[in-house]
């Protein structure tokens, strides 16, 4: 059975080490159960992003939708920043690496709606997802990667490739009122 970890750091985050059956042949993983988030909506699509090493994703955020992901290949630097209000964890942000060797290598990453996350690429790197929400547009949000309230470190030993939208998004004080989500008991 895998071993579910509620965050300290960030309500309603969950970080799933799966178990890893292995043989002469290889591996094999299961990387997603349902069960294993408490009041978890059902995962409606799933996605693959490839990213070069120096790369940096985000900080993107979504109001009605939630993300699982692991990485397939490489390691990943992981910035959340809880952006719920009314969330115990209101401004709290939590950094870990995902994949590479070693106990992160297969765990899984639960992110509820609300939850501004983002990834840095430390190596070459291929991130998979499930989301409980098809794609919206006008759900895709963001708070700028190196925003001073946010403080994360990314773990890049240079400046980070980045996207010119995810260059160009707002700090977290420059928010609309109505872009900041509200936090959902059934996210705890």
């Amino acid at each position: 059975m895998a071993e579910v970890r509620a965050s300290d750091e960030i309500a309603g985050v969950y970080e799933v080490d799966p178990v890893v059956h292995g043989d002469d042949r290889g591996t094999f993983v299961e990387t997603w159960r349902r069960e294993w988030i408490p009041g978890c909506r059902e995962m409606v699509q799933a996605n693959r992003a490839q990213r070069l090493a120096g790369s940096l994703v985000g900080l993107h955020y979504h109001r009605f939708q939630a993300d699982y992901w692991t990485v397939v290949a490489g390691r990943i630097r992981v910035v959340l920043h809880d952006l719920r209000s009314g969330s115990p964890t209101d401004g709290a942000t939590s950094l870990l690496d995902l994949g590479g060797e070693g106990p992160a290598r297969h765990r899984g990453l639960y992110i509820p709606r609300g939850v501004a996350h983002g990834f840095a690429a430390l190596t070459d790197a291929t991130v998979a997802y499930l989301v409980d929400g098809t794609y919206d547009p006008d759900d895709e949000l963001g708070v700028v990667w190196d925003d001073p309230t946010v403080g994360a470190d990314w773990g890049l030993d240079g400046p980070p490739v980045l996207s010119a939208r995810d260059a160009a998004n707002p700090r977290r004080a420059d928010l609309s009122e109505a872009l900041v989500p509200a936090f959902d008991r059934g996210d705890d």
